[in-house]
């Protein structure tokens, strides 16, 4: 398992490398058919319609349903349009000046329901991603992108403010394109619970089947797709009320895949006559991130971690490495900023673990040790709650853990252990004091804006620990502005120090990814930044397939 560990390391490093395979992908004509059933750890309340679509569940039903203008290819290229694939566009024509791109509709792009995609339907996007009403976490990635004019029919022109960089990205990627007739006439405040939210009609590979709430969600091969149908027949995601319930569905047979494997149960898949470890590249980090605002007082500072000292204090008590092996043996990866290891200044210099200074800074705050060690100030006990998903294995060893270390210092930290539905409530509301979060980031370095900076706090954004600094937030317009790639390095880099330096966070380890599979499940063109991006291409040969395979498009319980 150790070795296996060892490529997962490279397969992670090198994820750009990650093979993109199109719709001929697999195995011949005879592989085409056949259900995928995915085991979800939760509840499945959350959304899959793209605007609100956050969590791994969402994304993947959203991106597979779904259709953006174009798609961004193996090598993760988000600087031009170089290695983006067409998709609803099948061409598109730069401006002069850059500050405009024309994109021509491929004729033949239909919704589920008949009706044909027009540019309308992407100027109407765009519009609703900008609408403050629609309190979606992607109108911060919309700031550049000033309207959408209509060519023809089947011409979007696309009108920036400026030319930047990652310009092309920022519309192809974050606007994935929505139907007009259909959503047109319901109240943007009121689209993420409508009822073309729970049952959408997209464009994409694969049409929407139904959802049971509390029990899956399930989407059916488009078998007319301009792009080719889907080589499976149906994919099903089962849900489980936890990680063991979910487990239990793929080693018993109910299901084929699921997306992470607790380490203490890789010997288990090792041995396993019919489950299979599969490596995933991922671009995702786990930390503990302290809330700057009070969860009682939104705007107000956070009693305590409205302090910096305290902020670097717990950062400097808590040992990453020792948290790590605990947690993953020799298989886990320190946290080396706001970013994955694939996209960070890994030259970044984080707090040293050292609890003499770490209690120093908590005295200089005025936060003192009584007899019992524990720390108060002014009568106020130093104390507070770590808001942790009971979903995650890692992320609870984590939390007492880190409880642990803590008393040491004399913080008194509890752990608010909560059901994924809970807990994604919660965090972006920033009803937590602290919590063990876990980021899937874009695959650029800007992803750290839409993260991080002022202007990502929800509801525009996914900074749910509400921080703000303008030094930061400049050098990271900075470097997105900047064509040199140096010049661009530079402002990441001093990015990256500057929040590094203020500890909103503790960056506890990169996420590196294990799926458990069913081995009669082909995977294909697992991409880093979404594993599920070429869905629709993998397969089960005719011959491994088992009763569920052969019921073909019937809507049935897995």
């Amino acid at each position: 398992m150790r070795l296996l560990w060892s490529a997962l390391v490279l397969v992670v490093l090198f994820a750009a490398a990650c093979a993109d395979r199109t719709s001929g992908a697999g195995g011949g004509s005879g592989d085409t058919g056949g259900t995928l059933v995915i085991a979800v750890a939760g509840t499945g309340s959350a959304s899959m319609f793209p605007p609100h679509a956050s969590d791994m569940m969402g994304r993947l039903l959203a991106d597979n349903v779904y259709e953006r203008l174009a798609e961004v290819g193996s090598e993760l290229n988000t600087v031009g349009d170089r290695g983006f694939s067409p998709r609803l566009a099948r061409s598109w024509q730069w401006a002069p000046d850059s500050l405009s791109i024309a994109f021509a509709i491929d004729p033949r792009a239909k919704w589920h329901d008949g009706r044909s995609v027009r540019a309308s339907d992407v100027r109407f996007t765009v519009d609703l991603l900008k609408d403050p009403k629609t309190a979606t976490e992607y109108t911060s990635a919309m700031t550049n992108i000033d309207s959408v004019s209509i060519g023809d029919s089947l011409t979007a022109v696309v009108w920036f403010r400026r030319r930047t960089p990652e310009q092309f990205y920022d519309i192809v990627h974050q606007a994935t394109i929505l139907p007009e007739h259909i959503l047109k006439d319901i109240p943007r405040e009121r689209l993420a619970t409508s009822e073309a939210a729970t049952h959408p009609v997209g464009s994409g590979r694969f049409r929407f089947a139904r959802f049971d709430p509390g029990i899956r969600y399930e989407i059916i091969a488009d078998t007319t797709h301009r792009r080719g149908r889907p080589k499976l027949d149906r994919v099903i995601m089962a849900f489980a009320a936890d990680v063991n319930g979910a487990l239990a569905q793929l080693f018993s047979g109910q299901a084929d895949y699921f997306e992470t494997i607790p380490p203490d149960v890789l010997s288990r898949v090792d041995s396993s006559a019919t489950v299979r470890a599969v490596p995933v590249p991922v671009l995702q980090y786990v930390y503990l991130g302290m809330n700057q605002r009070d969860p009682k007082r939104v705007s107000m500072p956070h009693p305590i971690f409205g302090d910096r000292r305290v902020r670097q204090a717990i950062s400097m008590a808590l040992d990453r490495q020792s948290m790590l092996r605990n947690v993953f043996d020799a298989r886990g990866m320190l946290g080396v900023g706001p970013l994955s290891r694939p996209l960070a200044d890994t030259t970044v210099a984080l707090p040293p673990f050292d609890r003499v200074r770490a209690s120093a800074l908590l005295d200089s705050a005025g936060w003192r040790a009584a007899s019992d060690g524990m720390r108060t100030r002014n009568g106020r006990p130093l104390s507070f709650g770590i808001l942790v998903p009971t979903s995650s294995r890692p992320r609870m060893r984590y939390a007492v853990l880190i409880q642990e270390q803590l008393k040491s210092i004399g913080v008194n930290a509890s752990i608010e252990s909560a059901d994924i539905a809970t807990f994604s409530t919660r965090l972006p509301a920033g009803d937590f004091d602290a919590v063990l979060n876990g980021i899937g980031t874009d695959p650029t370095r800007s992803a750290a804006k839409g993260d991080w900076s002022t202007a990502a706090m929800p509801p525009t954004g996914k900074n749910y620990l509400r921080y703000s600094n303008r030094a930061f937030d400049a050098l990271l317009d900075s470097a997105g502005n900047a064509f040199n790639p140096v010049q661009r390095d530079q402002h990441f880099n001093r990015a990256t120090q500057t929040i590094v330096d203020d500890a909103p966070a503790v960056w506890l380890y990169d996420v590196l990814s294990l799926a458990a599979a069913h081995k009669r499940i082909r995977p294909e063109g697992m991409r880093a930044d979404a594993w599920w991006a070429n869905l629709g291409d993998w397969w089960i040969p005719e011959n491994e397939r088992i009763e569920r395979d052969r019921i073909g498009l019937r809507p049935t319980q897995p």
